[in-house]
């Protein structure tokens, strides 16, 4: 026999939607009406329709859950009318063996009325659009190296040794070398005359690297993959133009970030997008680590303390504050590169990274939240309080060892 949940009500009216790509189911739910749904299509005048269904019943807040992409265009209806939450699908799940549409919406609508919903973070439109333009940004770039890499194989099956003798194949040097070769320049010589800088001293190891074995096949295909790096190239550059028109908006804000050791301009930019310029939403520091996946996850069970392997979070923003983390860990005299080298003793390279990148998305929550610029951390006082602990430690350690 099913067993029937019930939770004391916290909203009279309320409605809860199961989103698929074609259709939207509605359960609502609350005092002094029956329990009733209705499916919608997802055209806009059907979403409409929706929305004036729902205030014609009295609703007020409205809750769903965040199926793929499709819950944006009912969120941006709903919005204006009611008080919408968009919900984590793992958080709502209802009892096994019982789900179909219609039972979705409405479990989805009582969890809602009873208070035990707990809404994922939506910033506002602007900040939503400088999203998906950093986000794109990052695909745009994905897509470059895997283009620069089919330039390294065409290379490497012409026995063109390029990339052993440069540091970037798309240096000026080599740009100039690899153009010439598309245009059907083979001797090594003359190639070699398209040398910049430094890159003239290492002739010998050029005219080898130069000597292949090129086809007509070859040339094609590094002309075919120099013209899509160019094309991925002009993309990237208009999609920078118009970030650049959100960057003077919060100029400020980026300014600010920008302190911080390893955050450059483009991962301030990153981090606004995905976080935007405030941190209201999040009640502290470590809820916005959480929300991050840069934090310990706890599993404890009869008192013992089982994995603690970081919890699922926005993963761009996780690989955002990583990189960031790695590009502290170089900048000399810092806190970052001082406690990352502590760390990776005892607990590897890939762990310290991610403690560095906790510590760089607290110290950032506290400059938005505070409008104040980083402040770095008394590096003698640190080595000084490190030194107190070893030997407390130590000490300890002889005590035990005298005692036995």
């Amino acid at each position: 026999m099913e067993q029937v949940v019930e939770f004391p009500l916290q909203i009279e009216r309320c409605c809860g939607l199961d989103v698929h790509q074609k259709t939207v189911v509605a359960t609502v739910r609350g005092t002094g009406i029956t329990e009733c749904t209705r499916t919608f299509l997802t055209f806009t005048p059907d979403l409409e329709s929706l929305c004036y269904w729902l205030e014609s019943l009295g609703v007020t807040d409205v809750a769903m859950e965040s199926t793929g992409i499709y819950w944006k265009p009912i969120f941006t209806i709903l919005d204006t009318h009611f008080r919408v939450i968009l919900v984590n699908a793992r958080h709502v799940k209802n009892v096994p063996g019982h789900k179909t549409d219609k039972k979705d919406s409405a479990w989805i609508a009582k969890l809602l009325a009873s208070g035990l919903l707990k809404p994922s973070f939506i910033p506002q439109q602007s900040i939503r659009e400088l999203r998906e333009l950093v986000r794109y940004k990052k695909k745009l770039i994905n897509q470059r190296v895997g283009h620069v890499n089919r330039l390294h194989k065409v290379l490497q099956d012409g026995n063109i040794k390029l990339a052993s003798v440069v540091s970037n194949v798309r240096g000026v040097s080599a740009t100039a070398m690899i153009e010439a070769i598309i245009q059907g320049l083979t001797d090594p010589e003359q190639l070699y005359q398209l040398a910049k800088g430094m890159l003239k001293n290492k002739k010998t190891e050029l005219l080898k690297a130069l000597s292949g074995r090129l086809t007509d096949h070859h040339r094609f295909m590094l002309f075919a993959i120099k013209t899509a790096i160019k094309e991925v190239d002009n993309q990237i550059e208009v999609i920078q133009t118009r970030i650049d028109l959100y960057k003077q908006e919060h100029r400020a804000v980026v300014n600010r970030l920008k302190t911080v050791p390893g955050i450059s301009e483009a991962i301030a930019m990153n981090l606004l997008g995905e976080i935007g310029p405030n941190v209201q939403t999040f009640p502290d520091e470590h809820h916005l680590a959480s929300w991050a996946g840069v934090c310990p996850g706890n599993n404890e069970s009869a008192g013992k303390k089982k994995s603690e392997r970081t919890v699922k979070g926005n993963k761009l923003l996780k690989t955002t504050l990583v990189e960031a983390a790695w590009s502290a860990v170089h900048t000399k005299n810092t806190f970052y590169q001082r406690k990352y080298h502590a760390l990776v003793v005892r607990r590897g390279p890939k762990k310290a990274i991610v403690a560095i990148a906790h510590k760089i998305i607290k110290a950032v929550y506290f400059i938005l939240k505070d409008q104040v610029e980083y402040r770095e951390v008394d590096l003698q006082r640190w080595e000084a309080r490190k030194r107190q602990t070893l030997e407390a430690y130590y000490h300890k350690r002889l005590n035990e060892l005298s005692h036995q």
